[in-house]
């Protein structure tokens, strides 16, 4: 009997979630440096900058089981002035950009979480490739610009859409292959 290369194992259940255990603030910041420096070259050495010491990291972590694995997914909020948040550095590991609603679900919590904590208005600078995931998730182009050399949208979301998530820490699932999301127990 013959058997195939099989293809690498990718988890299907992922929670979305605030980073606060300090490999999950790790593994967001080796994301970002991956696919911001690495993959698309926006940055030489790093892209961290003065938001990184304000914001609160957002992450995607694979469950294999009950445990936690590894970090696939990435973005970053923060107050800008008050009721007035961003969001940035929306990142997905490159495997798993096609498994699931994995930048959706993080965008959910990105905007959801800031309504909860007073958000009125929620503005985040998008890369013109992932303007219409963004209008899909009920945001409206608010500019065209260039940012580090590339064609962005400043984007803003629409909150009628964003019911304030309370309990950011804990998250929720997001199921890759139902694609579906589920409130964490």
């Amino acid at each position: 009997m013959m058997y195939g290369p099989f293809d690498a194992f990718r988890a299907a259940d992922f929670q979305v979630k605030f980073a606060t255990a300090t490999w999950e603030k790790r593994g967001a910041a080796r994301l970002r440096h991956e696919v911001f420096c690495g993959e698309q070259g926006l940055f030489g050495g790093d892209d961290r900058d003065a938001i990184d010491a304000v914001a609160i990291p957002i992450v995607a972590v694979s469950m294999l089981g009950l445990v936690a694995d590894d970090v696939v997914g990435t973005v970053r909020i923060h107050e800008a002035e008050p009721g007035v948040w961003w969001g940035s550095r929306l990142a997905v590991a490159e495997d798993y950009r096609k498994v699931g609603p994995l930048g959706a679900a993080l965008i959910r919590l990105a905007v959801s979480s800031a309504h909860a904590r007073g958000c009125t208005r929620f503005l985040a600078h998008v890369q013109s490739q992932n303007g219409l995931l963004f209008r899909r998730l009920h945001w409206n182009i608010v500019e065209e610009k260039e940012l580090h050399g590339r064609p962005h949208l400043l984007m803003q979301a629409d909150l009628a859409h964003y019911p304030p998530i309370l309990d950011a820490e804990t998250g929720f699932h997001a199921l890759a292959r139902a694609g579906s999301v589920r409130r964490a127990a």
